[in-house]
């Protein structure tokens, strides 16, 4: 329900000030990810940190939350691969200008990241660690 929340209240803003999300939004919009998919998944706050901290040794609860925020996103779609598509259009239309470049060179570089495509938590978190990979610094997933 808070995801539906979230994207009534994206959409809202983006309707109303016709421009893409704040840096603000999208922090605000990350954490509520992060709140629904964490305990979704039984994921800690230590294997979340780790990731954004290049350590992508990661169990099944730490999978299976990026294939919770992937899929929040649409980003990823039933056969288990990144949303390409879906991805792009929604960078263009919502990430801030502060991320938009980057996103974008990321999710073209990792258009073919999902490899154990049998296991939508593994591919998901090949998606994501593809993703840090490609820029850590710019890494924007929550």
């Amino acid at each position: 329900m808070k995801v539906f929340v979230l994207l009534v209240l994206s959409a809202y803003i983006l309707i109303e000030n016709e421009a893409a999300m704040t840096d603000a939004q999208l922090k605000a919009a990350l954490k509520l990810l992060r709140n629904v998919c964490q305990p979704k998944n039984k994921a800690t706050n230590e294997q979340i940190e780790a990731m954004h901290k290049g350590d992508w040794n990661q169990d099944k609860n730490g999978m299976c939350y990026m294939h919770c925020v992937l899929n929040m996103y649409k980003l990823i779609k039933k056969d288990n691969t990144l949303d390409y598509e879906v991805g792009m259009s929604t960078i263009e239309a919502q990430a801030p200008d502060s991320i938009k470049a980057t996103a974008i060179h990321s999710l073209n570089s990792c258009k073919d990241a999902a490899k154990t495509t049998s296991d939508k938590c593994i591919a998901a978190f090949e998606i994501a660690h593809c993703l840090y990979l490609d820029n850590p610094p710019a890494y924007f997933l929550p």
